[in-house]
């Protein structure tokens, strides 16, 4: 009876059992369909042991979808609770468990993955190179952020989940507080993850700087290259502060030291501040890859090349500078100072003025231009007002006095979503449209799109900006509950109503794939959208070896001035090309990382050593492994281009 004990929810409801069964159903009905289909063999061979950069990006990309879903699900319950006064839909520690598993699965199992899409599928495209500098690690990162992502989600059904909010503030989510198992979840699950996460800094970055075509001089770089290559410095010099912090608390639960503690010389804003550095910085490796895609779409749509190249870039690097020097605004109101405060305010409004440069070099790019709308340009335009919105109200944030009027209500919660939604989810959904049918052949369809865009543009609205009004007014965030007194229902129900919209908007995009997998024509060439970087340069569906001679790059829009300027962009003739081969042990490792976890979550000390040490097995046998990888013959890419070329 002890061993069930151990892993039973502390906090049973009618909900969690129906997930179980759920869960269940689910697990049996994939087992039962793949045994059923014979498709284990091609699972294994095509998925689960590949290292093709642009097979990891489809894999990131349908993560990040199930993890959009899994937290809209949150965040539909969240508004629901909230919709009236004194509602009893949730109870006080259920509420706590999904807003805190809200923000971490949309912060780090949502958005995380989602850009990470886009940087495995585009940059090798977009510099000309065969794959990323190493496939394998690359492998790795991606199965360690899938464990980690599904480490987080067992808490649900399997020992509770983290109730100290995305931010695990200490000591509330000590012991003391938070004496069930949902709290080690949160450390492991975002421990496992966030290895993967600067795995993949460390590999992009090598893979920029050493693998770009011929030609191609950082200044030549397409903008969406430039995004990434500063988010990833940022991910490299950030993400070692979360990594020392989670072990710092997984000690002070498992191990009783004290780090954060209040008693024996620990330090709970130690936490906060740790968290912070590593924190602040996330929202822009999460908005700095969003605002080279949406370079990429507004320039494609408008038919002009990017305005103001070098300013954006170097925006983009003031931006990540600052980025680091802002985390204490988080703590205007606990004491720390008015000196303190004056630095990080007046830091935290510097960051407004290069964000500033890259809306007027948008807006000078549509200038004049014969512009497209497109589904990817609506999201596009959609965002540029939108995100202005949330722009303004993080400057009145940043004012130190007036902060402690906004700090702690909803105000800040409007703030936050007004700037994630529009400029992450927005370039999101724009970039998975705009590169759909160049990882999959075939184009969403156009008029459920534009449906599914405006649905969320005014579902959005009616969610958020309600709000603002209630936090002026004094509406707390994570308060579960408030009375019919305080005048807060009827914005509440706007809310409520605006979140229902969203989710319909979110329906119409699982339709639109639906229906475009049914009539979308495949007939479609390389380039539909009549793009202007390298990426498109390639056939669709993109062969393995991605371009079979290695393309030579004049300028930024390489292949734009290729078709109208006659630039050639692949001379040389077909040569024998080098590949990785294929491997499970990254996914046999990242399985093992997913049993230490669990088995330190819930201090299984024997399973936790064991799997420990499978971990260091797998690295030894990485280390002597004699494999050098394949050549793809002449002859064998002849046939390719042969094949595809026909097919485009």
């Amino acid at each position: 009876m002890e061993f069930f004990e151990r892993f039973a929810i502390p906090n049973p409801s009618i909900a969690i059992y129906a997930s179980m069964v759920a869960i269940g159903l689910t697990v049996v009905a994939i087992i039962a369909g793949l045994t059923y289909f014979k498709k284990w063999g091609y699972l294994w061979r095509e998925w689960l042991t590949t290292v093709d950069h642009k097979r990891i990006g489809i894999m990131y990309l349908i993560s990040a979808l199930i993890m959009l879903f899994r937290g809209g699900v949150d965040a539909i319950m969240l508004r629901a609770q909230l919709a009236v006064p004194d509602n009893k839909l949730l109870d006080p520690q259920h509420y706590n468990e999904v807003f805190s598993t809200h923000g971490v699965i949309m912060v780090m199992f949502m958005a995380m993955p989602f850009i990470f899409a886009f940087m495995n599928y585009v940059v090798p495209l977009q510099i000309g190179a065969r794959d990323v500098a190493f496939p394998r690690l690359n492998a790795l990162s991606f199965w360690l952020f899938f464990f980690g992502a599904m480490l987080f989600n067992i808490s649900f059904v399997i020992g509770g989940s983290p109730d100290a909010g995305w931010t695990s503030y200490f000591p509330l989510a000590g012991n003391d507080f938070s004496s069930h198992v949902g709290t080690n979840y949160y450390m492991m699950a975002i421990q496992i993850s966030g290895i993967g996460s600067l795995m993949t800094g460390i590999n992009m970055i090598t893979t920029i700087f050493k693998m770009r075509a011929p030609g191609m001089t950082l200044m030549k770089m397409p903008m969406f290259t430039w995004s990434v290559l500063v988010t990833n410095l940022i991910i490299v010099t950030v993400f070692p502060v979360i990594t020392v912090a989670l072990a710092m608390g997984t000690m002070d639960r498992l191990f009783g030291t004290h780090f954060f503690a209040t008693t024996n010389d620990g330090m709970d804003m130690l936490w906060a501040n740790l968290f912070w550095v590593w924190g602040h910085p996330e929202v822009y490796i999460l908005i700095l890859p969003a605002f080279g895609l949406y370079s990429e779409i507004i320039s494609t749509f408008s038919g002009r090349n990017l305005y103001g190249y070098k300013s954006m870039v170097a925006s983009m690097v003031i931006i990540s500078a600052l980025s680091c020097m802002v985390w204490a605004h988080h703590f205007f109101t606990m004491g720390q100072g008015a000196l303190a405060n004056s630095f990080f305010s007046i830091t935290t409004m510097m960051i407004a003025v290069p964000t500033g440069v890259k809306i007027f070099n948008w807006l000078f790019t549509l200038w004049k231009g014969k512009i497209r709308f497109t589904v990817p340009m609506l999201y596009s335009l959609g965002f540029i007002p939108l995100f202005v919105i949330g722009g303004v109200t993080g400057v009145m944030l940043a004012m130190s006095a007036a902060d402690y009027q906004y700090h702690n209500t909803m105000f800040l919660v409007a703030h936050f979503h007004n700037t994630i939604i529009p400029g992450v989810v927005f370039a999101m959904l724009a970039g998975l449209t705009y590169y759909w049918p160049k990882m999959f052949g075939f184009m969403l369809n156009e008029r459920i799109g534009k449906w599914a865009f405006w649905l969320l543009s005014i579902g959005f609205c009616l969610a958020f900006f309600p709000m603002y009004i209630t936090g002026l007014d004094g509406q707390a965030r994570r308060m579960y509950t408030y009375s019919e007194a305080t005048g807060y229902g009827p914005l509440n129900m706007l809310s409520f109503v605006g979140a229902g919209v969203m989710a319909i908007s979110f329906a119409l995009i699982v339709y639109n794939v639906y229906y475009s997998v049914r009539y979308s024509p495949r007939n479609i060439g390389a380039d539909p959208w009549d793009a202007r970087s390298l990426e498109w340069a390639t056939h669709t569906p993109v062969p393995e070896y991605n371009f079979a001679i290695e393309p030579h790059v004049a300028s930024s829009q390489a292949f734009w001035d290729a078709k109208k300027k006659g630039h050639e962009l692949f001379p040389g003739k077909v040569e024998k090309i080098h590949m990785p081969n294929s491997s499970g042990v990254p996914f046999i490792m990242s399985a093992i990382f997913f049993v230490f976890g669990f088995s330190m979550i819930f201090s299984l000390w024997i399973p936790a050593i064991i799997s420990l040490i499978g971990i260091f097995a797998c690295m030894a046998h990485r280390s002597f492994e004699n494999d050098h990888g394949r050549y793809i013959s002449v002859k064998e890419i002849e046939e390719t281009e042969t094949k595809l070329r026909g097919v485009n």
